[in-house]
């Protein structure tokens, strides 16, 4: 009998502590479900925005947890506490952290190429990259790393070799100085007006500096950490110069993808360093004055659909095509390489390296792989989008900027 009697007690016990987990639970998942909704809104691209929060059960309350770079989605969660009659003390920290940046919640890319991560270490992912003179806004800092953001909104570590930090004065200052865009794939600039002489630095295409003077056939500039230098007229162009030439026109796209064929791929490039298929098609659109987002899977929501259906004779040299998975019954769509057309049933894609590929069938290198896993389309080039920049009405380098893409 007193075994019996134990035993309906300890089962009484264990359903009583279950309820009372379970009631926990609820009660945790009352406010993680605002916080859901809040992340959802603001927050449905981890790589372009931050929102990390959490609510942390303390007696009758919450105590909110995390960073954001949005203060907007704070004052959105708590508002949506309050109106959920569930009572909370705010504890996230939102972010630029000024006081540990101190006021330097801007910087500058000073090399050639800066090498951006998914963690504060070199063994980290890359992710992307930004080439010199690129703005970026600054959030915070850990060891010699800072966590930043670029003008396509991704999201970041870069080292402290990679940058210098700037006020917004200092940076307001910065941009409006003359500028000169380095157009040469691969280059140097020199101490002295004379390409014998030593280099200073390694220059990609699409790197920016301060216009100084000219001096016969160079430019003398200075680098965003003040160091001075010479670069061959020929291999570069004063910035405002070559955005007003810009014609944007498919044809310049075609040109430029030429230019780069080749490169190495390279998982997290997008600079003439090396490239994935997404930091290629990237390269070649700001080489021509557009900044599109970062991943195929955020190109392909830019822009305007132009086939779905493998039916190529609707597409113009710059469109965009996507490769990958197609959504099913239980499946979404994943959408995993992207390339650009030239024309000819010819497009062009790093895959392994920079290379041109057809989707003429009854040609000897047809290819295959991708013409199967081809999913649609889109047409970025000279379409109003709210994730396409324009440099010509949006510039990032400088103060000025036209009234509209011609």
């Amino acid at each position: 009998m007193n075994i019996k009697m134990n035993y309906i007690a300890i089962l009484a016990f264990l359903f009583l502590i279950s309820c009372e987990e379970t009631a926990d639970k609820e009660e945790m998942n009352e406010a993680d479900a605002v916080i859901a909704e809040v992340s959802e809104k603001y927050a449905p691209d981890k790589r372009i925005a931050l929102f990390e929060v959490e609510a942390v059960k303390n007696g009758d309350s919450y105590v909110l947890k995390g960073e954001s770079n949005m203060p907007e989605a704070v004052d959105d969660l708590k508002n949506k506490m309050q109106a959920e009659n569930l009572q909370f003390k705010d504890s996230i920290r939102l972010l630029p952290n000024e006081k540990v940046l101190e006021g330097k919640t801007r910087g500058v890319v000073k090399i050639s190429v800066a090498n951006i991560r998914d963690e504060p270490k070199h063994a980290a992912q890359l992710v992307t990259q930004a080439t010199m003179g690129m703005p970026l806004k600054v959030y915070k800092k850990e060891g010699d790393w800072y966590y930043i953001q670029t003008p396509d909104a991704y999201l970041g570590w870069v080292d402290s070799g990679g940058i210098v930090h700037k006020t917004e004065e200092e940076f307001s200052n910065w941009k409006s100085v003359e500028k000169v865009i380095y157009l040469n794939p691969f280059g140097s600039s020199y101490e002295t007006a004379d390409n014998s002489s030593q280099s200073v630095s390694d220059l990609v295409a699409g790197d920016i500096l301060e216009l100084l003077s000219e001096e016969q056939d160079f430019y003398k500039v200075k680098y965003p950490d003040g160091k001075e230098a010479f670069i061959a007229k020929a291999e570069a162009q004063p910035y405002q110069q070559w955005l007003s030439s810009l014609e944007m026109s498919r044809e310049d796209l075609v040109e430029t993808s030429k230019k780069l064929m080749g490169l190495p791929y390279l998982w997290g490039g997008t600079s003439p360093k090396g490239v994935d298929c997404s930091g290629f098609t990237k390269t070649v659109y700001f080489l021509n004055g557009i900044v599109i987002p970062r991943d195929a899977s955020q190109q392909v929501h830019t822009g305007k659909l132009i086939d779905s259906t493998r039916n190529f004779q609707n597409l113009i040299p710059g469109d965009l095509l996507f490769f990958g998975r197609p959504a099913t019954d239980s499946t979404s769509e994943r959408v995993v390489h992207v390339g650009m057309w030239m024309g000819d049933n010819k497009f062009i894609h790093s895959m392994g390296d920079v290379h041109i590929s057809t989707m003429d069938s009854t040609a000897s290198d047809f290819d295959e792989y991708n013409y199967k896993r081809y999913l649609r389309s889109k047409r970025l080039f000279n379409e109003q989008d709210k994730n396409l920049l324009y440099l010509k009405q949006n510039d990032i380098f400088t103060n000025a900027s036209e009234d509209s893409v011609e």
